[in-house]
């Protein structure tokens, strides 16, 4: 049949979104009377898709992400936010609605250093995030420039340069990210990737996994793991030396 063959050609991911979407419907449904209990309870009753194995999904390299860091034009005000939007997902691994919703007092000395104290994540979960000095420096320069003292951290700016009372939404973080990785060649990058960056280089430098567990906010070493792809070594692969 027609509708099978489609759900065949859809991954695990996109079939789970979409019954995601189908139940959130059902439930509406039921909720301003149009449908009943018992039939709603059916309607919703299918369980998500399991998907086997572990997506690689994407990241950069230490060069890349050196470059990526060089596209905003830090001498405008808008190139001094972008900067702080890069620097802090590739630098303190934030997922890009945390970073949209980050308020400058989050910013914070612990152990005499600067953090993102106490900051919320994925399933409520508690972390803080040292702040890498370079990353600090370049929040200190967007601050001064946008005078920002209190509030969320990041603005919208005009075209003319004027900083906006508005606050960033995470989808203008996700195209600022796209439109940034287009200029070093690379299409289709998000912000995660960014995240997924920040984590692949403090492995490749040594970095303990419990610590990048920490860092990332996993609830397990296990998830810490399968996002690092730790255990499939693209590098140097075991494929390279086949003697063909």
């Amino acid at each position: 049949m027609e509708w099978r063959s489609t759900l065949e050609s859809l991954s695990p991911s996109t079939i789970n979104v979409r019954l995601s979407a189908v139940r959130k419907m059902v439930g509406e449904a039921r909720r301003v009377g149009m449908i009943g209990q018992e039939e709603a309870a059916s309607l919703t009753d299918v369980p998500n898709i399991r998907q086997k194995g572990t997506r690689l999904g994407n990241w950069l390299t230490r060069e890349q992400a050196k470059d990526l860091l060089t596209v905003p034009d830090r001498s405008t005000v808008k190139g001094k936010r972008d900067y702080v939007i890069l620097a802090l997902l590739v630098g303190c691994a934030l997922r890009r609605n945390e970073l949209a919703e980050l308020d400058v007092e989050t910013i914070q000395q612990r152990e005499g250093r600067w953090v993102l104290a106490d900051l919320e994540g994925k399933g409520r979960r508690i972390r803080t995030v040292a702040i890498p000095i370079w990353v600090k420096k370049g929040i200190d320069v967007w601050m001064t420039a946008a005078d920002i003292k209190d509030g969320r951290l990041l603005r919208s700016v005009s075209k003319s340069g004027k900083v906006n009372r508005d606050t960033l939404s995470d989808w203008a973080i996700w195209s600022i990210v796209e439109q940034s990785s287009k200029h070093i060649g690379i299409e289709h990058f998000g912000a995660h990737d960014l995240r997924r960056t920040c984590a692949k280089l403090c492995r490749k430098n040594g970095g303990d996994l419990e610590q990048i567990k920490f860092l990332l906010g996993h609830s397990s070493i296990q998830t810490t793991e399968r996002y690092l792809g730790s255990e499939q070594e693209i590098q140097v692969a075991v494929n390279d030396n086949l003697g063909l």
